[in-house]
């Protein structure tokens, strides 16, 4: 590897440092339990349990 090669190398992976730098971390109990908030979103939820399905009747006269 040429000098050139190895400076923009090392440019570049100090840009990646200094953009991992300013990004939030959060623990993973934290983000665990966000996920648990949208676990319905991601499954789909029973018929006879969503409060949001119109209620269906059929009548045959």
């Amino acid at each position: 590897m040429s000098s050139r090669a190895s400076v923009s190398a090392l440019q570049r992976l100090l840009e990646q440092l200094k953009l991992q730098v300013g990004v939030e971390r959060i623990q993973i109990s934290q983000a665990a339990a966000e996920l648990q908030q949208y676990y319905a979103l991601l499954l789909s939820v029973p018929a006879g349990s969503n409060p949001l399905l119109e209620p269906r009747s059929c009548a045959f006269l």
